[in-house]
């Protein structure tokens, strides 16, 4: 018993841990919707993905050899070779899909004019369309943690009760998260440059899974060490710009207030 105990606390750590990214992109995917409704649909997406990641892990337990098993063959020898299953699949098109949803929002506040107006418009999205790409994104980044969950024991309770404490916890974090974005929405495009590097981390975390091979070269997984090193490099970066960008605003005050005045 005190080993499950012990192995249960790993995992919500585990959970913890791997599920920043996920909270990052449930705070921005949030936003499509009107803002009243915003709140609800982070509990709501939160809440179904729960139940689903459960139903996910059963399913797994089941029948984790066709997950594992190719079903997709690259022969073609010195441009493109590799072997993909179900699992490097799912992995492969979450990255897609946040490199694309990130590279697509920061296009998007490029070219925005008028924020306030800007705002207005990403709150108009479907409820139903929000709390479903919620959910689904859920399931992706929680594909790696549920794995290495059952790496780590075989005691269906203790991997389903992390599952459901990460998941509660994520609600919890989840409005705090926002609310910051919110109220500092300077740091947005910081948060989007760390999706688009968490899409960048699954493709090649799909391509590892998958053995693909482009011209030769082997596919590598960004391992978390190099993610989470290179998400402290840019925020710290975001914060010395920002500080920097902080002082020269006050020195072109102070040269405006040396100016005399024309007459």
């Amino acid at each position: 018993m005190a080993e499950n105990i012990f192995t249960l606390l790993m995992l919500i750590l585990l959970q913890a841990v791997l599920g920043l990214d996920n909270l990052l992109y449930i705070s921005l995917e949030s936003k499509n919707a009107p803002k009243e409704k915003q709140a609800f649909v982070r509990k709501t997406g939160i809440l179904l993905a729960i139940v689903f990641r459960i139903g996910l892990l059963f399913l797994l337990i089941k029948v984790i050899g066709y997950f594992q098993d190719p079903i997709i063959h690259l022969p073609w020898e010195g441009i493109a070779e590799g072997h993909f299953n179900i699992h490097s699949l799912i992995v492969l098109g979450g990255g897609i899909f946040i490199v694309y949803m990130a590279t697509k929002e920061i296009w998007h506040m490029v070219g925005v004019h008028e924020v306030d107006t800007d705002v207005e418009k990403h709150g108009k999205g479907s409820l139903a369309r929000v709390v479903t790409m919620i959910v689904i994104m859920n399931i992706v980044f929680s594909f790696d943690s549920i794995l290495s969950a059952m790496a780590l024991t075989d005691v269906f309770w203790v991997m389903a009760s992390a599952i459901i404490i990460g998941g509660l916890l994520m609600i919890w974090l989840a409005d705090r998260v926002a609310n910051f974005l919110q109220r500092n929405r300077m740091y947005e495009v910081l948060g989007l440059f760390i999706l688009f590097i968490v899409g960048i981390m699954l493709l090649t975390e799909g391509g590892h899974l998958a053995h693909l091979k482009l011209f030769g070269g082997e596919i590598t997984p960004m391992s978390k060490t190099t993610f989470y090193f290179v998400i402290g490099i840019l925020v710290i970066t975001d914060i010395v710009q920002g500080r920097y960008q902080k002082k020269l605003l006050a020195e072109q005050e102070k040269v405006k207030d040396k100016k005399p005045n024309n007459v």
